[in-house]
């Protein structure tokens, strides 16, 4: 497919998506590594710290949805360019040692990355039509290498600056590169009149079953994915690790995740069906999970690695998901809203639940089948979003659910 006449050449386009894609996870990921460290000053209780590995998840999920009617008033590439100016902004008051900026940091990062997250699915609609999927997979990519390196780097960084809020504030450095990278190589066009004119089909969506699927398949696998984020580490801790090789074996599982993220679009494309792609992934994360928190420490490397393939290939296929069950760009981007918004909403309860089943001093055992139920209703809803039916709009403007030939 020709790109968009004010659109960057194909090679520009996708360079920018793994820049910006890059700086998606190290907000979120490098916080995690730390908590143990932030805990022992004795400035935040339990209870607080799970605040504020939740508070992130949920600013995704509120802002998203705000993002197709932010990209109707400014138009998608400055939307974008608002989000990477948000996120520097948010990164650099999180370094702050004061509390409040904490927290107003961490809100100001989940809600950029909300606005991020949901507006770039409907630009590879937009712009790679015809390798969207496989697109999405790249980008996925790029998450899952700026979580690893943002899980991997935190404690060597508090180590080096003599302090874990410089080795947050650091981050500030990739998202302001990222801002410059893309006002410089991305031509900014004001928005489309008749975009902006749109009301959309949103409504029409909170009354499809296919996209209520697609969301809590989304939500769901997001919600162990953000445990995973904010938590595994400290319980790696408590289990007697120490803070380097807990921080490791977190960034080991992700930098695995860049394996499955790029290959299960290619999967899911050998079939309309995409459910046996995504119980594969699903299994791989049970495995790992079970062999991380239960297992012998002899297979505590095998597992996080079979958990990291199992979560990279699962997210990269709920947001392929997104693109496949779209008909166009347009409709991409108002389900993009509704996965993410209400996907990453039900996602932040689960950091929260694990926050307080440490703070009640619930065992690891107790919090394992805890994931498991969560990975169990996954599955269930990846056997309905997986199946081969794709959200059109008919001569009308009606939005229909229509179902693909084999």
């Amino acid at each position: 497919m020709t790109l968009s006449r004010k659109s960057p050449n194909r090679l520009k386009f996708i360079f920018l998506m793994i820049l910006v894609g890059l700086n998606l996870r190290p907000a979120l990921s490098s916080l995690a590594p730390l908590l143990p460290r932030i805990a022992s000053e004795g400035e935040l209780s339990v209870l607080s710290l799970s605040l504020l590995t939740t508070l992130p998840v949920l600013c995704l999920g509120l802002f998203a949805p705000f993002s197709p009617w932010l990209a109707r008033r400014l138009g998608i590439e400055r939307s974008l360019a608002l989000g990477l100016i948000i996120l520097s902004f948010g990164l650099a008051l999180r370094g702050l040692t004061h509390a409040p900026t904490l927290f107003i940091g961490t809100l100001l990062i989940g809600a950029s990355i909300g606005i991020l997250g949901t507006l770039l699915p409907a630009l590879f609609k937009r712009e790679l039509a015809d390798s969207a999927d496989l697109m999405t997979g790249v980008y996925t990519m790029a998450l899952c290498l700026g979580g690893a390196l943002g899980a991997g780097l935190s404690i060597p960084l508090a180590d080096a600056l003599g302090s874990w809020s410089l080795s947050l504030m650091s981050w500030t450095s990739l998202a302001i590169t990222a801002l410059i990278t893309w006002c410089w190589m991305m031509p900014q066009p004001p928005p489309d009149p008749q975009l902006s004119a749109s009301n959309g089909h949103a409504r029409a969506l909170l009354s499809s079953p296919l996209a209520w699927q697609v969301m809590l398949f989304m939500g769901s696998q997001s919600s162990l994915a953000y445990i995973v984020f904010g938590w595994l580490p400290t319980l790696l801790v408590r289990q007697g690790y120490s803070e380097g090789e807990a921080g490791w074996l977190m960034s080991a599982s992700i930098l695995t995740q860049l394996f499955s993220a790029i290959a299960a679009p290619w999967l899911a494309r050998l079939n309309k069906d995409q459910r046996p792609a995504l119980i594969a992934m699903l299994s791989l994360v049970g495995i790992g999970l079970l062999l991380v928190l239960l297992g012998p420490s002899s297979l505590r490397w095998p597992g996080a690695i079979l958990l990291g393939l199992g979560q990279g290939g699962s997210f990269s296929l709920a947001l392929t998901l997104i693109v496949l069950r779209s008909g166009n760009s347009k409709i991409a981007g108002e389900l993009s809203a509704l996965v993410q918004g209400g996907g990453y909403t039900l996602a932040a309860l689960g950091p929260l639940v694990v926050g307080l089943m440490l703070d009640a001093n619930i065992g690891i055992k107790g919090i394992t089948w805890l994931l498991l139920s969560i990975l169990a209703f996954a599955a269930s809803m990846a056997l309905l979003a997986g199946r081969q039916h794709r959200l059109e709009i008919d001569d009308s403007g009606t939005l229909l659910t229509i179902k693909l030939r084999s």
